[in-house]
C-alpha cells in the first residue's frame, strides 16, 4: 500500500469533478476527447476506488494522476473501444480514511453499470475484503494496485480461516493485483531490520486486515532471517496516545519498532510515544507508513529526530531504475508539474495501461467482462514499466521485489535499496 516524496495539491489537474448519485459514492469523471463519456455503443466504462481523503491522498492523489496520464497517451481509447474513466473516493471525511460502507457503495455501483468493464482498487486491503465479493457476483474484472494482504488471494499462513474462498462466492476468481503480496514484504522488512543490527523488535499493529497480516507474517518468518521478535500488539487506533505501550515495549528490552498498518491509525503518534520511551530505538513500517505523511514533521509526521532512525518497505523501487522509468518521470512532469511523484504514481500508470492493453487485444470482445479476466489470467510474462511480470492462478502478481526506504533530512522517504527475499512462508 504507500510512500510520497513531493507534495501535490488537488486530486486530479484539469479534470472536472461531478456528484453521482449511485449508491451514495462520489467520483470524478474522464471521457475520452470527442465522446459523451456515456453513449455510443463502443463506450467502455472503466473505474478507480481509492481514498481520495485523509492521509492515503499522499499516494493516491498521484496513482490517479499517474492512471489519468496513461489513460491520454492512449488517447482516451482502448483499441477500438471509447473509455469512459471514473474516479471514486471509498474515503469519507468523518473517518479521514477508507470506508467500509463507501467501499461497498463503490462496487455496488460498479456492478450494476452494464458497461463497466475493469475496475482498479481498492488500495487498502480491508476495503478490498468488502468490494471484492460484490464485484465477484458481477462478474468485474478487479485488479488492485497496491492490496498487499495475502488472504485475499490465497489460504497461506497470515490468512484468516475461510479465506480466501469466501471472496469467491461465484467460485471464479475475479481479482489480481500488481504489487507482491505481504509475505514477500514480511520478508523484506525482517531482511532490513537485521541489517541495521535490531536484536530485539517491538511489533505494533492497527488490527486491519493488512496491518495485522503483515505483523504475523513478521512473527512466521522471522525465524528464517534471525530476527527476535519480542511481542506482536494489536493496538487501538483511535487512542489518544500510547504512552503505556512505550513502557512496555521499554521493559522487554526492544531496540527496534516495528508499526504494521496505516498512518491514518496511530502511527504517527505510536512513534513518538516509543521514540520519546526508546530515543535510540530505530523504527520501521511497511508500505502503509512509507509516505511523508509519516516520515516528515513538516507534513504531520514524526518528529525530525526520529528522521536518522526511520526506515520503510513499499513495492515500488526507484523511479528511474525501471524499464520505462524514465520516459514516465518525464511525461508525469510535463502534465503535472511534478519531477518526484509518490512511487505509487507508476502503479497508478501500470494498471491503467494493463486494463487498456488488455481490452485493446480483445478487439469486438473488449467490452466482455468475461472476456477481459481470461485475458488477464492469461498474462504470464507482460513487458511494462515495472518489468516484465505476469500473474499466478490466484491471481498474484510474479513480481518478487521490494524497495527500501530511508528518511533524508528533510523527512522525505528516499530510496536505499531494492530487498528481494529468497524464504517466505508456504
Amino acid at each position: 500500500m504507500r510512500f510520497r516524496r513531493t507534495a501535490l495539491t488537488g486530486c486530479v489537474l484539469g479534470v472536472a469533478a461531478i456528484a453521482v448519485a449511485a449508491c451514495g459514492s462520489s467520483s470524478s469523471s474522464s471521457p475520452a476527447s470527442g465522446s459523451s463519456g456515456s453513449g455510443g455503443s463502443k463506450t467502455i466504462d472503466i473505474y478507480s476506488s481509492l481514498p481520495l481523503q485523509g492521509a492515503s491522498t499522499a499516494q493516491t492523489d498521484p496513482m490517479v494522476n499517474g492512471m489519468k496520464l496513461a489513460l491520454d497517451q492512449a488517447g482516451g481509447k482502448a483499441g477500438q473501444w471509447t473509455i469512459n474513466y471514473q474516479s471514486l473516493d471509498d474515503s469519507t471525511a468523518a473517518a479521514g480514511k477508507w470506508d467500509p460502507s463507501q467501499c461497498a457503495a463503490n462496487a455496488r455501483k460498479v456492478a450494476s453499470d452494464t458497461k463497466a468493464a475493469y475496475y482498479m482498487g481498492e488500495f487498502n486491503s480491508g476495503c478490498s475484503e468488502v468490494s471484492i465479493p460484490i464485484l465477484n457476483q458481477a462478474g468485474v474484472p478487479q485488479v488492485s494496485p497496491a492490496n498487499t494482504y495475502v488472504g485475499l488471494t490465497t489460504n497461506l499462513p497470515g490468512s484468516a480461516p475461510g479465506e480466501p474462498q469466501k471472496y469467491y462466492p461465484t467460485g471464479t476468481r475475479t481479482y489480481l493485483r500488481i504489487v507482491p503480496i505481504d509475505s514477500i514484504q514480511a520478508a523484506a522488512d525482517l531482511i532490513a531490520m537485521k541489517n541495521a543490527g535490531c536484536t530485539k523488535v517491538a511489533v505494533a499493529n492497527d488490527k486491519e486486515a493488512y496491518g495485522q497480516g503483515l505483523a504475523t507474517l513478521l512473527g512466521l518468518e522471522k525465524g528464517s532471517y534471525g530476527v527476535t521478535i519480542t511481542s506482536n500488539t494489536g493496538v487501538d487506533p483511535t487512542a489518544p496516545n500510547f504512552r503505556s505501550y512505550a513502557a512496555t515495549v521499554k521493559s522487554q528490552g526492544a531496540d527496534c519498532f516495528f508499526f504494521a498498518g496505516i498512518v491514518s491509525n496511530g502511527a504517527v503518534q505510536i512513534a513518538k510515544d516509543v521514540h520519546a520511551a526508546i530515543p535510540t530505538a530505530k523504527v520501521f513500517g511497511g508500505d502503509g507508513v512509507c509516505t511523508d505523511t509519516f516520515t516528515s514533521a513538516a507534513k504531520g509526521g514524526v518528529p525530525a529526530s526520529l528522521y536518522p532512525l526511520t526506515q520503510c518497505t513499499v513495492a515500488t523501487q526507484d523511479l528511474k531504475a525501471y524499464p520505462g522509468g524514465v520516459d514516465f518521470l518525464k511525461a508525469y512532469k510535463a502534465k503535472y508539474g511534478a519531477s518526484n511523484p509518490d512511487p505509487y504514481a507508476i502503479y497508478g500508470y501500470e494498471v491503467m495501461k494493463l486494463g487498456l492493453q488488455t481490452i485493446a487485444s480483445l478487439g469486438a470482445q473488449g467490452n466482455s467482462k468475461s472476456a477481459v479476466l481470461k485475458a488477464l489470467f492469461a498474462i504470464k510474462a507482460r513487458p511494462s514499466v515495472l518489468g516484465t511480470y505476469g500473474f499466478d492462478k490466484n491471481g498474484d502478481t510474479t513480481l518478487k521485489s521490494y524497495g527500501l526506504y530511508k528518511a533524508n533530512s528533510s523527512g522525505d522517504p528516499v530510496f536505499f535499496q531494492t530487498l528481494t527475499p529468497t524464504k517466505t512462508v508456504s
